[in-house]
């Protein structure tokens, strides 16, 4: 990966930030929402999978190992296709994971082309129905979609809200899990099932659990460099006045045969 300079890692946003730290889980529920993701999918050997917004690449890389998936990871950024696609190549499933460019909005897939569509933290960053309905769009006939999304856990301050709505997360929306429900079931799919829990990304136990032994890396790259450490330091305090109000919620829909 090319080095970055101060001016663009300022300009990151937190995902962005996290991918460059190296850090392999970046969505919401962190890695025990993707646990019960691949639970409630119940993806089988040889089944064609689409992770949009694959960022790292993680989950596509899981998909692949632990269910025997064939799988597309798709991203719409660069510098995390180029994160994923590293991830993907330095993994045993590499054969079985390809990294492509793809906009969740517009999706590059014909109708009905996967048997599981899977979308964590990218549907809450677009237009929301638009998005919901290209996941359905995809995903074949008897099919399975599934998505994590942030919603307020309880009620925000409005210095929360203005935190990381205003300046952690610019232009970022998200509802309730009711809302939610409505935005998926309005794409055409059905039997939702949804299940909610706390964002702990960023707290030192959703770290260390998310990461595990990778964690140190994490850290001492994030220390490596002043324009790093600057980052954190900007980040790190603006996330704590919004975690106690953040959650996630993982959705799982079907599409009707």
């Amino acid at each position: 990966m090319a080095t970055l300079t101060a001016d663009e890692v300022r300009a990151l946003d937190p995902y962005a930030f996290l991918a460059v730290l190296g850090k392999r889980v970046i969505h919401p529920g962190g890695r025990a929402s993707t646990d019960r993701l691949l639970d409630w999918a119940d993806v089988q050997p040889g089944e064609r999978v689409l992770d949009v917004g694959c960022g790292v690449g993680t989950t596509a890389i899981r998909l692949a190992q632990e269910c025997g998936a064939e799988v597309v990871a798709a991203d719409i950024a660069p510098l995390m296709r180029e994160r994923a696609a590293a991830n993907v190549s330095g993994s045993k499933v590499a054969s079985r994971v390809s990294v492509e460019e793809a906009d969740i909005l517009a999706l590059p897939y014909p109708d009905n082309s996967f048997d599981v569509v899977v979308a964590e933290a990218v549907t809450m960053f677009v237009n929301r129905k638009q998005a919901a309905a290209e996941l359905a769009r995809v995903c074949r006939p008897g099919g399975r979609v599934l998505a994590t999304e942030f919603f307020w856990l309880r009620p925000p301050t409005e210095e929360a809200r203005q935190i990381f709505l205003g300046e952690v997360c610019p232009g970022l929306r998200f509802d309730s899990v009711e809302e939610w429900v409505e935005i998926y079931g309005g794409a055409g799919l059905t039997n939702l099932r949804t299940e909610s829990g706390p964002f702990e990304m960023m707290t030192a136990r959703g770290f260390l659990a998310d990461e595990g032994k990778h964690a140190a890396s994490v850290v001492a790259r994030g220390m490596s460099r002043p324009a790093y450490f600057r980052k954190m330091m900007w980040l790190m305090p603006r996330m704590a006045r919004a975690v106690p109000y953040l959650g996630y919620v993982l959705v799982m829909a079907g599409k009707p045969e």
